[in-house]
């Protein structure tokens, strides 16, 4: 842009040249123009300012654009056109906002959001959200042989679900606290909580893997996951965990376990103005392994506020050649906590080798307050 206003006097200068004058005067007023505003006048007006300097020379020659001989006068006439439109499109194109110029670079998004997540974890934390959890188990054959489907299990649970970080863990995880599976209260549920948070553990994380198996003790299927929680996919855009990672913008917008159930809800559409940034995991030691431990990296994308670096959506994707599983999650304001919270969450998980095909899809709400107090009792606020 400042290229362009150094121009503006040329430009001016060059509608301001009457058509008699001498060619040499008007190439320099249009050499000059053309030099400042470089890259504006090869986007806009490289054809008509090339074609003027093509015009110019060949009507010093006696002939026009097509080579045929012209005379004087005409010469001059055609000139002063290719000049005047020059110049107009020269101070068109200084005048065009360039919205390129103007979005932030993927460097600069990533750090927003890095900072997002990490404000966020805080203020989630002292947040306790009840789930209402669907999740269904079949076989399906797509053989020759045999096609079709069989309902093996169904599971409906109602849970807390609470954002926690253990002393000297390096991130923070959800807790799934279940208190009602499939209509029938969960009878240990106070001495399963002081267990895990007010008893000591022999290490953190040793103490993490508890939560994490509690998290998932209700999960049904014969793929084990400890990773269907909301806000899992987050940790990934923590500062200290993206460099593990390599992000692109993607144009791809659809996804991918939407594909399989129709959104009804509206939960995963978005209609503000977001980058789509695709990340796929390329560091060993994953963030996410197989019960053999063994590396399973992570891909997916993330729907992504530039300005800000909300996150309005996520997609996890980890899979081999043994199982796929895709995580589906949808941010929503809640007004009365002034943030994003995560409204629902959809999971996919196949067995490619045993047919095996498990569903899910959770919601949220009641969101509130929550405490551990010294009296060991882990209290909610309703």
């Amino acid at each position: 842009m400042a290229s362009c206003i150094a121009a503006l006097p040329a430009v001016v200068a060059a509608l301001a040249v009457p058509v008699q004058a001498q060619p040499p005067d008007v190439d320099a007023l249009l050499e000059k123009a053309a030099d400042s505003v470089a890259g504006y006048e090869r986007a806009s007006v490289g054809v008509v300012a090339g074609e003027a300097h093509r015009q110019e020379a060949r009507g010093r020659a006696g002939s026009d654009a097509r080579g045929f001989a012209v005379e004087a006068p005409t010469r001059r006439r055609n000139l002063g056109i290719f000049r005047t439109a020059a110049a107009f499109l020269a101070l068109a194109a200084c005048l065009t906002p360039s919205s390129a110029a103007d979005e932030p670079a993927l460097g600069a998004v990533l750090a927003r959001a890095g900072a997002y997540v990490a404000d966020f974890h805080r203020q989630l934390s002292s947040i306790v959200a009840e789930e209402r959890y669907v999740q269904d188990w079949r076989a399906v054959w797509t053989g020759s042989n045999r096609r079709g489907t069989a309902d093996l299990a169904h599971r409906e649970l109602r849970s807390d679900l609470v954002l926690v970080k253990p002393d000297a863990a390096p991130d923070w995880l959800q807790f799934r606290d279940v208190f009602d599976v499939d209509g029938i209260p969960v009878r240990d549920r106070s001495e399963r909580l002081t267990r895990l948070f007010l008893e000591p553990s022999r290490s953190a994380e040793s103490q993490i893997s508890r939560i994490r198996e509690e998290s998932a003790r209700y999960n049904v299927g014969d793929i084990e996951r400890n990773l269907n929680t909301p806000v899992f996919a987050l940790k990934f855009l923590m500062p200290a965990n993206q460099p593990r990672f390599r992000f692109k913008r993607t144009n791809d917008r659809a996804t991918a376990a939407i594909g399989e159930t129709p959104d009804r809800t509206g939960a995963f559409r978005i209609s503000t103005e977001v980058w789509v940034i695709q990340f796929e995991e390329v560091r060993r030691q994953t963030m996410i392994h197989t019960r053999n431990n063994k590396d399973l990296p992570a891909k997916g994308r993330f729907w992504i506020e530039p300005a800000t670096g909300r996150v309005l959506m996520s997609e996890l994707v980890a899979e081999n050649r043994e199982i796929r599983g895709t995580i589906d999650v949808s941010y929503q304001s809640e007004p009365l906590l002034g943030l994003l919270v995560p409204i629902e969450m959809r999971e996919r998980y196949e067995g490619r080798r045993n047919n095996s095909l498990i569903e899910g899809r959770a919601t949220y709400g009641r969101f509130r307050q929550f405490q551990v107090n010294t009296d060991e009792k882990f209290l909610i606020k309703k």
